[in-house]
């Protein structure tokens, strides 16, 4: 039977491995979980009002995890199922090895800014990375993309990353792009209360791996 677990600050304060596994239950935080929040999540639904630590969703493969804050280091870490939402920011390497299995499609979605080596050797899913308050400048630190021979990246951004590695080529969302991302970022500004028409309109970039200059020449010689 499903349940609904409320956590406050008693009770939830730095508390590992909450919901870890879980493939029906709602968890409604609103303390401060620490790492590995709703870690092989399978169905279960995990909100938190508040901010959470490192490795949020690692390896999920179903359900849904909204912070109603920000995240630390490798959320979404090798997710292969399910949703992430992220009000404002997320640390370094957030949707590291993130794949797609299956039917299953991984999607992260972070309102703020995210730190260096954004999808680092991502092999499938969807990130979007929306850079609320901050349109002037770059939304994701270096390396982003490194590594990476699957899925897409979006940014709503005209700024390139630095150092971008040359095996993933990026491009200027069209309209056919826009809609792929559509209701992710319909049901973000639902749940956070942002203008869908204002960043709708605004510039994207989409990343993709180059299929050209594929990831296996830097690793193997023949």
């Amino acid at each position: 039977m499903k349940s609904v677990i409320k956590m406050d600050n008693t009770n939830c304060l730095g508390v590992r491995y909450i919901a870890c596994g879980d493939k029906e239950n709602e968890y409604i935080i609103e303390g401060t979980p620490g790492n590995a929040l709703a870690a092989y999540l399978d169905g279960g639904n995990v909100t938190v009002y508040g901010n959470a630590q490192d490795a949020t969703g690692d390896t999920m493969n179903k359900g849904q995890i909204t912070i109603h804050g920000s995240t630390g280091d490798a959320v979404g870490y090798a997710m292969r199922g399910g949703q992430i939402f992220v009000k404002n920011d997320a640390g370094y390497r957030a949707g590291i090895h993130m794949k797609q299995y299956e039917n299953k499609l991984p999607v992260l979605v972070i309102g703020g800014t995210v730190g260096s080596f954004l999808g680092e050797y991502q092999a499938g899913g969807i990130i979007i990375v929306l850079g609320i308050g901050h349109e002037e400048k770059s939304v994701a630190g270096n390396f982003c993309a490194t590594g990476m021979h699957g899925g897409l990246i979006f940014l709503r951004t005209k700024n390139l990353p630095k150092s971008m590695p040359s095996q993933v080529t990026v491009t200027k969302a069209n309209e056919e792009d826009m809609e792929v991302v559509k209701e992710y970022i319909e049901k973000y500004c639902d749940m956070f209360g942002e203008d869908i028409k204002n960043i709708m309109e605004s510039p994207f970039l989409v990343i993709r791996p180059n299929t050209n200059n594929p990831y296996k020449q830097l690793y193997c010689y023949s």
